[in-house]
């Protein structure tokens, strides 16, 4: 439970440095629970059916896919962080949370190929440079806080 206390600390805090670490806390809280599984799952799926890409088409293919799906994500939940109907907590949380899919998603393509060594390096390799760049971009999904009506 020491991280989501932590969480709810930062949020507490009131101050934008609290509310960025409480997304990235969040973040990594959301990928966790997506790649955890995935890991176990693929060395499964390597040991009972491993699935291959035989051509360098394939792999391609498979890695453009990812990257694709992983913008779509980090799109998605940029536009969730910014979302005005939400508070500016709220809005940070929901898109850092759902920020997680744009690496979650080509990992979890990766952990499906753990057997062919040619396709799941290209598709980490996506999901290493979807989580930097969501990363390095949090602070400018974040929206000021907006005073209380009087």
């Amino acid at each position: 439970m020491g991280a989501l206390d932590s969480l709810t600390r930062d949020l507490r805090g009131g101050d934008r440095a609290g509310l960025l670490r409480a997304c990235r806390r969040a973040y990594l809280l959301a990928l966790a629970t997506l790649a955890v599984p995935g890991l176990p799952l693929g060395l499964l799926l390597a040991a009972v059916r491993p699935l291959t890409l035989g051509s360098v088409g394939g792999v391609l293919a498979a890695t453009v896919l990812a990257a694709v799906l992983a913008g779509v994500a980090a799109y998605l939940a940029r536009r969730s962080a910014r979302d005005e109907q939400l508070s500016a907590s709220q809005a940070a949380l929901t898109g850092a949370i759902q920020a997680a899919t744009a690496p979650g998603v080509p990992f979890l393509i990766g952990c499906a190929f753990l057997g062919s060594g040619a396709a799941l390096l290209p598709l980490w390799g996506v999901a290493l440079l979807a989580h930097a760049l969501v990363w390095w971009q949090f602070p400018g999904w974040l929206r000021p806080a907006q005073a209380p009506a009087t």
